[in-house]
């Protein structure tokens, strides 16, 4: 009996449209004020959409976007 392919869960769905949505809008290096109001109707909109995700996960799921919202630190020479 062949195995049912599962696909990805409603958190990695969930996880993957955000940063697909903060490529998209240019969130990356945003002003503070701007990147909370961006989150803040963001999560709003995948809390309508993946009724699945609990706070706890929406939390996260918020953490993870802001984590990847954050501009690319640039190595720097140690003791130069």
């Amino acid at each position: 009996m062949p195995r049912e392919q599962m696909g990805p869960s409603p958190f990695a769905q969930a996880r993957d449209e955000l940063f697909q949505h903060i490529i998209s809008c240019d969130v990356v290096g945003a002003d503070p004020e701007h990147q909370k109001e961006w989150f803040d109707e963001t999560l709003a909109y995948l809390r309508d959409r993946f009724h699945e995700l609990d706070p706890a996960k929406l939390a996260e799921l918020r953490t993870l976007g802001e984590r990847f919202a954050q501009p690319a630190k640039k190595n720097q020479a140690v003791g130069a």
